[in-house]
């Protein structure tokens, strides 16, 4: 980027601390009656609790249902052999190991630091603004995919929520739309597009940076782009800082989910490829 879009950029990091910055402050808690029954229940539930609390406490973002589903990976595969399990074909089992290896040391190495480094400098109400932000400019992607799904009233509400949230939600930083269930249909993308039309999955992938996909999945995810504005921007390399930011900020809310599912997991690999497979399957139904 050349200096004024540097300049820039600080400008509108500068705007959003201080419209957001306002939000973090807490809720005083209200004092009991010294020598009242309740006063005394509750200096005995808080006396054994002596451990000093950390100066700030970070609110997590709630889960979406994408995360769930990937946390989770609750399958219990050895006590269904009844059921169906759907599977996808995966031919470069070995190629896709080694991407995920190399995602792994670089999600260590490179990913974690940069997302702590982004959250220690950015409140919370800040990272907030800019994670809805990114998701409002994306509306695009979601609308379309509900018109070529045929689910019209989706469309309209996608379409609501987008001009309520540019309006009242301040270019989208803000979500007051979250607080109407009507506003807030299921996502839609072009991978669950084009398995509405019958395309089937083709065979498992995982992509560096990107992650795990399918066959049908990247041909969704390109088309996707086309659709999404960020896309758009003049020089690839202000669109794909853009697309950087966004991930790094979605992650900042993150930071640990990857390390318990790890953890939990006898061969990550599957675990994650399996995880993935039920989630894009769950979302093609609904």
């Amino acid at each position: 980027m050349n200096q004024k879009t540097w300049w820039a950029l600080a400008a509108i990091l500068i705007v959003i601390i201080g419209l957001f910055g306002c939000a973090g402050s807490r809720a005083k808690a209200t004092a009991e009656a010294p020598g009242t029954p309740r006063a005394e229940a509750k200096a005995a539930l808080s006396a054994p609790d002596l451990s000093p609390l950390p100066p700030e406490t970070e609110t997590q973002a709630p889960l979406s249902k994408e995360e769930e589903l990937l946390l989770e990976d609750d399958t219990d595969w050895s006590l269904q052999p009844d059921e169906a399990i759907y599977t996808v074909a995966d031919p470069l089992e070995k190629y896709n190991r080694g991407i995920f290896y190399i995602n792994d040391k670089l999600y260590f190495w490179v990913l974690k630091p940069v997302a702590q480094g982004y959250s220690f400098i950015l409140r919370p109400p800040a990272r907030s603004g800019i994670k809805n932000f990114f998701y409002n400019v994306a509306a695009p992607v979601r609308i379309v995919n509900n018109i070529l799904q045929g689910k019209g009233r989706a469309a309209e509400a996608e379409w609501a929520r987008f001009l309520y949230n540019t309006t009242v939600g301040v270019l989208g930083f803000g979500n007051p739309a979250d607080k109407h269930p009507q506003l807030n249909p299921a996502e839609e993308d072009m991978g669950q597009t084009l398995a509405g039309y019958g395309l089937g999955d083709g065979f498992y992938l995982v992509w560096p940076l990107l992650g795990p996909s399918t066959l049908r999945d990247t041909a969704g995810m390109v088309g996707d782009r086309f659709l999404n504005p960020v896309g758009f921007v003049e020089r690839w390399q202000d669109s794909l800082a853009l697309s950087a930011t966004k991930e790094v900020n979605n992650l900042s809310f993150r930071i640990g989910d990857y390390e318990s599912l790890k953890k939990a997991a006898l061969d990550p690999y599957e675990s994650f490829r399996n995880a993935y497979i039920q989630l894009r399957q769950s979302k093609i139904r609904q």
